[in-house]
């Protein structure tokens, strides 16, 4: 897996060293996707080179539409914590989280300020259970200007949070 440092000049998030190491990971990935200060596109994401972040992962296309964002591709540790598998479905038809606005919020930062957003408030699953989850949205782009998928990586576990 391809863990490149930041570039030169580039100040990592506050956020990113309270974070575990799932989450350092693909935000490290994603960086390294990021060239010349370009955001990445979906094609520069390589399975390959992270297969064990994959089960992780999500990608989500934001649409222009009421559904707003969509999940396209949802790994299998999320499908599990959900209890179903959401690819298809709009956020707001399938959202896991403290409530469906809470997690508009995050989308529709990601999309406003082209950045990363961080989340570790813990909510209750499927299950009944709280859950503390470290979650990490990431813009993606094709043409470098408009945010058309969020890559969306999410390291949940049982309440209160152990260090990963």
């Amino acid at each position: 897996m391809s863990e490149a440092a930041p570039e030169p000049g580039l100040v990592e998030p506050d956020w990113l060293g309270a974070c575990g190491n799932l989450v350092q990971a693909v935000y490290r990935y994603w960086r390294s996707k990021a060239r010349a200060g370009r955001l990445p596109r979906r094609s520069d994401i390589d399975p390959t080179e992270i297969p064990r972040l994959l089960s992780h992962l999500m990608i989500v296309e934001v649409v222009e539409d009421e559904r707003r964002y969509v999940y396209r591709l949802v790994g299998t540790k999320e499908v599990e914590m959900r209890g179903r598998d959401p690819t298809g479905l709009s956020v707001i038809d399938a959202f896991l989280g403290i409530s469906v606005e809470d997690a508009l919020w995050h989308y529709d930062q990601t999309v406003t300020t082209r950045a990363p957003v961080h989340d570790d408030k813990p909510y209750v699953s499927t299950s009944g259970r709280w859950v503390s989850d470290d979650t990490l949205f990431l813009p993606l782009s094709e043409d470098g200007i408009r945010i058309d998928r969020i890559l969306v990586a999410a390291a949940a576990e049982p309440y209160p949070k152990t260090r990963r």
